[in-house]
Formats: structure tokens, sequence, C-alpha cells
């Protein structure tokens, strides 16, 4: 497929069009809506992590109706089985015969809201793992493809930690963003008060489908990028391996265990699309800089001695890009 201005100046103003429509039903939180959009259209999953009432399920809601995609909500709880999440083999009895019929979980939907995701026992947190990467689910010997397109977005509390498991460092890898949802403004603390204790509450239309999100997907893959920005990408990631002779010593000091090849592709991906956003047919230099405390901060694993200083994944990645030299 070649692609043109043209081409890149449609699907960028049709994006514009749903991050101002999905705008209108979540107040503030700008960065996260985009970096959302930027998941959907890049095919990757976000972690959102906030407090209770932030409107985290509200985004999920209104970015499913403006892209007139299919929703599911699960609440994760400790007793939820993986059965719960992508469905079981029940009997049923058709005339004289009994057989088998896979009744199909929660987790066959286009956009799955897993609702507190640590809530949940290990063996039910894994049982996303196959749809998150592979998209599609197993059960027993047979494999069921899942509808496209196909996204999680998981939340969890950063502070609540009875009757939790985090999340493993092979889960967290799937997801392509962590996004920190913060605390409104007095403004729009005001706003959020006026248009949910009020008859005024916004209409949503529907911009987009299913086929239309994935036709502006093959788009935006045929996006370039230099060799010079795509090799600075990759050089970031491995930046964050302190095992690695060249790496910062920010690194070796403070990270036990850096990115993997997965975040490269994410970064590279997203960066795309972000491009395409601000209506450029190639990826910049800024994309990836921009990009990168989203993609890598759950997915650097820090020592000790980051914690007894109190240093943080983001405050690793910004010494890291300084130290880095754009080619």
């Amino acid at each position: 497929m070649t692609i043109n201005e043209k081409d890149i100046l449609e699907v960028s103003e049709k994006i514009r069009l749903c991050e101002k429509e999905i705008s209108k039903g979540i107040i503030g939180q700008k960065e996260i809506i985009r970096n959302v959009i930027i998941a959907i259209f890049s095919d990757g999953n976000v972690l959102l992590e906030g407090m209770p009432g932030m409107g985290k399920t509200q985004l999920v809601k209104t970015i499913a109706k403006v892209l007139n995609l299919k929703f599911s909500r699960i609440q994760f709880t400790p007793d939820l089985m993986p059965a719960d999440v992508v469905g079981t083999n029940i009997i049923v009895k058709e005339g004289d015969n009994t057989l088998f019929k896979f009744e199909r979980g929660p987790v066959f939907t286009n956009l799955l809201l897993a609702d507190e995701i640590n809530r949940a026992t290990p063996k039910t947190q894994s049982a996303l793992l196959e749809a998150m990467g592979e998209k599609t689910v197993t059960v027993g010997k047979t494999t069921y493809e899942m509808d496209k397109p196909f996204m999680v977005l998981a939340t969890q509390n950063p502070i609540e930690q009875e009757g939790t498991y985090p999340l493993p460092e092979a889960q967290l890898d799937r997801f392509l963003f962590k996004l920190y949802v913060d605390f409104p403004n007095l403004e729009e603390l005001k706003e959020i008060m006026n248009i949910t204790l009020t008859n005024n509450t916004p209409i949503i239309e529907k911009l987009l489908e299913g086929e239309e999100i994935l036709k502006i997907r093959n788009i935006i893959r045929e996006v370039k990028i230099a060799d010079s920005v795509q090799e600075y990408a990759l050089k970031l990631i491995l930046a964050t391996h302190p095992e690695l002779d060249d790496s910062p010593e920010i690194v070796k000091k403070y990270v036990e265990a850096g990115a993997s090849p997965r975040a490269g592709q994410g970064i590279i991906a997203a960066s795309k699309v972000r491009a395409v956003m601000e209506g450029r047919l190639n990826v910049a230099f800024e994309d990836i800089q921009t990009l990168a405390k989203p993609i890598l901060r759950h997915r650097l694993i820090l020592n000790f001695d980051s914690i007894s200083e109190n240093l943080s994944t983001d405050d690793i990645i910004d010494k890291v890009i300084e130290e880095l030299k754009v080619v």
C-alpha cells in the first residue's frame, strides 16, 4: 500500500474529530484521551492507574460509543475464575442428543474494561494473556478467534494493597501503555459537577466503525520512519538494560531489568500514530521522546537503591533521554 499526504490528512482529521468527541464526555485528561486513542490505532492495550472515581470507566464507555465498538466490563475480584472471563463449555440438549457447547465469556468483545485487574488471582489474570497478545482464546483443545479490533483497558488502584495481586512482568509487558490518571483541577471539578449534577449531559456521536478502524491502522502502518529515528528508538530500549557495557550509569546503578523487544515494537507503532495525528508523513524524534514514559514506565524493574532514594521509573527515563543524543 502506498500512502500520500492526502491519505494522512484524511486519517488525521478523522482521529482529531474522534478525540474532540471523546473529550465531550470526559472533562480534562487530554493527555490520557490522546494516548488511549494512540493505543487503539496502534493495536495496543492500556493499563490505567488512578484513584477510584476518576472517570476511568466513563472514558472507556465514551470511547466505545464514539468508535461504535462492542463494550464489556469485568469487575475483577479474588473469587473471579478464568471461565468467568473467557467462557466455558456447557452441556445442552438438542432433541435426543446431549452435547457440549461453548458459551463465550465477556472477553469476546471489541473493547474490554478489566476493572481493578490486580484484585484477581494470578490464574485469572493470566486468562487475559492470550487474548491480549494473540487475539485468540483457547478452551480445551479449541482455539477461538477474537473479533477485531480488540483491546483491553485495565485499571488498578495505586495505593490499595490489601486483597491485591500485583501483575507479573510478563503480563505488564502485554500493555502498550501504562497511564497515570491525575486528579482534576478546580476548573475541571466545577465542569464535572455541572455535567453530572444537572440535565446538561452531552450527546456523544458515533464517528467510526470497527472496519474503518482496521483500515486506518493499515494506512498508519505504512507511515515512514527514517533509519536514524528507528535506530534512536532502539537505542533507547537498549539503554534501559544495566547489563550492557554502554548503558547509562543511572541505569546500571538503579535498574535491575530493562525493557523487552516488545517495547521497541510498541514505541515505533505508537509513534507512527502520533505522527499521523500531528499531520506528518513520517515519524520524528519528538514522537519517540514523548511516548517513552508511557511505553517504558511499567517495563523497567528498579532495584532497592532506587526505592531507598525515592527514584521512579519516570525519573530514570528522563535521565536516559537526556543522555541519549539525537543523531
